[in-house]
């Protein structure tokens, strides 16, 4: 298979709205792509991140048909795991093979994903990878913080600073106020830079507006875009961080909105289960003409 022959699909991830959410690349057959090719083809795309799906291995459960391989690469560089991409590729499996149960097979773990009609819609939801949660040292905060532009008054500090993971590291930091959240201007170098030496994915930066709903953003510079609209293995980092840290109930269903400050926006479900470590994260989804 030549780049030339290959099909790449293009979806929003949730949100309904082609024009909210979280753009992501789908190529349901990348057979024959080597890591060159991928990355090209993502860089070409320009979004975030780009899902490429090859045949699963072997002994990984599923339906035949409904269990692959998945590759997930920004503009910049293959990433273990990317939420957005993969519930855009749920959608786009669903809307051929009809809802059900899909099996991911990824870098960072096997991730079941489950596609159901609502009103009209495909919706998926993942499974994440089973999380941990460790602290971040002062020294790197500080740095995180003058990236940012963030006086550390400006933290929330009902939000200890973590990085969290559920299939990528994120920096989970809290702000104050709405307005904290709204002002994001950051030093893009310097961000990078810190997030590659500490192996972060992006930085999820959150605001509470409710027991269980708040406001997030992400940049996203280790990609190669400033921020990322809706993100999906952020959401899911952060529901394991808030559930570790007693901020949400053992049981719980919080809504995250995200994009809305860069005119894209979108909703993300993240449910947690008492007893079950893994975090599930949903949205609905929609082909982008």
């Amino acid at each position: 298979m030549t780049d030339t022959e290959v099909e790449v699909l293009r979806y929003t991830a949730f949100s309904g709205d082609p024009a909210g959410g979280n753009p992501a690349g789908v190529v349901l057959d990348a057979t024959g792509l080597d890591d060159s090719a991928m990355l090209g083809i993502a860089a070409e795309l320009g979004y975030s991140e780009t899902a490429f799906l090859t045949a699963p291995p072997e002994g990984l459960e599923g339906e035949p048909g409904r269990a692959f391989t998945v590759r997930y690469f920004s503009p910049k560089a293959e990433v273990p795991f990317c939420g957005h991409a993969t519930v855009a590729t749920a959608v786009a499996l669903g809307e051929r093979t009809g809802p059900g149960e899909l099996v991911f097979a990824t870098r960072a773990g096997t991730v079941p994903v489950s596609v159901t009609a609502e009103e009209g819609r495909l919706r998926a939801t993942l499974t994440s990878v089973v999380p941990h949660v460790e602290e971040i040292g002062a020294a790197d905060l500080a740095e995180a913080l003058a990236a940012l532009d963030w006086p550390e008054a400006d933290l929330d500090p009902a939000f200890p600073p973590r990085i969290a993971y559920a299939g990528a590291r994120h920096l989970v930091l809290g702000a104050a106020t709405r307005a904290r959240l709204a002002d994001l201007g950051y030093d893009f170098a310097r961000l990078e830079a810190l997030m590659r030496r500490l192996d972060l994915t992006t930085v999820q930066l959150v605001y509470r507006a409710g027991p269980a709903e708040f406001h997030v953003r992400d940049p996203f510079p280790v990609g190669g875009v400033v921020e990322d609209p809706a993100t999906g293995a952020a959401a899911a980092a952060f529901g394991a961080y808030a559930r570790e840290l007693g901020l949400v109930p053992q049981d719980a269903v919080l809504t995250l909105h995200q994009g809305a400050d860069m005119g894209r926006p979108g909703v993300l479900t993240v449910e947690l289960r008492a007893g079950d470590p893994r975090v599930r994260v949903g949205g609905t989804g929609v082909r982008i003409p």
